[in-house]
């Protein structure tokens, strides 16, 4: 009779009468569950969440490396750009007026209602105003004539070769009634200066010595 046949012939509901082949091979497999069983009980389902927090961190640690890589790549893509960042910047810092060539600047911007045929009624230079490593010149400036004028204007300030914007406009009709072509323009024009070392070293709020109280304090 073959293995097979003999595997056939078995009675499940009574391993006693099966060969004594087969009642130890049962034993043997029943064993090797069992130890088997005994081991993840013991062993695996204890170190089952180390290991889960050991693949967690090797997926972390496989990103990271992945876009260290992506940067690494285009380091040279980065090192381009920034170079080309400082250059724009430094162009644009060259636009702005030192101490120096603030007057000359405000004359220009004077002259630009006058060259466009605009009549000027106010030219107010107001208080610098101080930001990070720059500062706001406003100026506010008040113009009547035709709407071609204050176009010219608006070109011819656009023209400067120093940074100068525009802000608040209003237009509206020159005199009381409003009669003829004539335009009133309201404008704040702002000019902006670039703040030395000094300057911007005056700007840092200075650190307090140690055993005096602030102003005011009790």
């Amino acid at each position: 009779m073959s293995f097979i046949e003999q595997v056939r012939d078995l009675d499940p509901n009574d391993p006693s009468r099966w060969p004594l082949g087969f009642r130890l091979g049962a034993i043997a497999l029943i064993f090797v569950v069992a130890a088997g069983f005994l081991s993840y009980m013991l062993a695996w389902k204890d170190k089952k969440p180390e290991l889960d927090s050991a693949r967690d961190q090797e997926v972390q640690l496989l990103q990271t490396l992945e876009q260290k890589a992506r940067k690494a790549a285009n380091l040279d893509a980065y090192k381009a750009q920034l170079a080309e960042m400082e250059q724009s910047f430094g162009a644009m810092l060259r636009k702005l007026p030192n101490k120096t060539e603030v007057p000359n600047l405000l004359t220009d911007i004077s002259q630009q209602g006058a060259g466009a045929g605009l009549d000027q009624k106010l030219f107010q230079p107001e208080a610098q105003v101080n930001k990070d490593f720059y500062a706001e010149l406003p100026i506010k400036m008040r113009l009547t004539g035709s709407y071609h004028a204050i176009g010219a204007f608006v070109s011819g300030i656009a023209a400067l070769p120093r940074i100068v914007t525009l802000h608040d406009v209003e237009i509206v009709p020159a005199g009381k009634e409003g009669s003829g072509d004539q335009l009133q323009l309201n404008v704040t024009a702002k000019t902006y200066r670039y703040l030395d070392d000094d300057e911007q070293a005056a700007q840092q709020p200075k650190p307090q010595q140690p055993g005096r109280r602030p102003p005011g304090a009790r």
